[in-house]
C-alpha cells in the first residue's frame, strides 16, 4: 500500500475522491496527498478509530490539522505497543515510497475513548462520523452493541460491497432514516474500487458530502 500505487490504482478505477484512513493512526496521510498532487485525485484525510466498545469509527476530515488534532486525542487514550512478528509492520511510507520510520504503538487495539466521546470529538474538529461496516460480525457498531444508538450523532453508516446500499435498505428497514455510503475499505491494493458510493457534489469537500448526506441543496447520494 505505498502512496504512489494507492493513487495510481485509484485512478485507474476512475475514482475521484478516497479517503485515507489509517487505524488510530495518521502519520501516512501527507505523503498519500503529496503522491497526489499534479492528478484529478481528492484526497480526504481520515482515521478510522476504534472505540472502547471495539466499535471502528471513520472519521474524514477536509485538512491535515483537523486529523492531527484527532490524533493527538486518540494517542492520549490508546494503550500498548506493536507486535511486529504478531502484527505485522507498521511502516511510515513517504511519497517517494521510501520507509520514513515505524509506528510501535498498538494501532490494532482500542482506545480508551467510548464511541459517543469519539464522535463528539470527530464533529468538534470539523469532521464527519460514519459508522464503520456496519454488516460485519466483528468491529461494527451491531455486531458490538447489537444496535445503532439514536443518541449517538453518526453523519451516515458504511455497508461492504458485499451487502451494498440496496442490499442493506432492505437487510435493515430500521435503517432507513441514515444515509448509507458503500466503500471498499481496501487493506490491499487490489481492493481499491472494489466498492464504491456515487455521490453529486460539486466539490470533493466535508461540507459538499455532508449536504449530500443530508440531500440538501441538490446534492444526493446516487442508488
Amino acid at each position: 500500500m505505498y502512496p504512489s500505487a494507492i493513487v495510481a490504482k485509484s485512478i485507474a478505477e476512475k475514482l475521484d475522491i478516497i479517503a485515507v484512513c489509517d487505524h488510530n493512526a495518521s502519520e501516512n496521510l501527507r505523503y498519500v496527498i503529496r503522491a497526489a498532487e499534479g492528478t484529478p485525485l481528492i484526497i480526504l484525510p481520515g482515521m478510522e478509530v476504534a472505540s472502547s466498545e471495539e466499535v471502528h469509527v471513520l472519521a474524514l476530515f477536509d485538512n491535515l490539522d483537523e486529523v492531527n488534532r484527532l490524533q493527538e486525542i486518540v494517542y492520549r487514550n490508546l494503550s500498548g505497543s506493536n507486535r511486529e512478528e504478531v502484527f505485522g509492520c507498521q511502516a511510515i511510507v513517504n511519497d517517494q515510497d521510501e520507509v520514513e520510520g515505524f509506528n510501535d504503538r498498538l494501532l490494532i487495539g482500542a482506545t480508551k475513548l467510548s464511541l459517543w466521546e469519539i464522535t463528539h470529538h470527530i464533529h468538534d474538529l470539523g469532521g464527519l462520523v460514519i459508522a464503520s461496516h456496519i454488516d460485519r460480525e466483528s468491529f461494527s457498531v451491531i455486531s458490538q452493541l447489537g444496535f445503532v444508538d439514536a443518541n449517538v450523532p453518526f453523519d451516515a453508516l458504511e455497508v461492504t460491497p458485499e451487502l451494498g446500499i440496496q442490499g442493506a435498505r432492505i437487510h435493515y428497514p430500521e435503517l432507513s432514516s441514515y444515509p448509507l455510503i458503500e466503500s471498499s475499505d481496501a487493506h490491499f491494493i487490489q481492493d481499491i474500487g472494489k466498492g464504491i458510493t456515487k455521490l453529486l457534489l460539486e466539490r470533493g469537500t466535508i461540507s459538499e458530502i455532508k449536504m449530500a448526506f443530508e440531500n440538501r441543496g441538490g446534492r444526493y447520494i446516487q442508488v
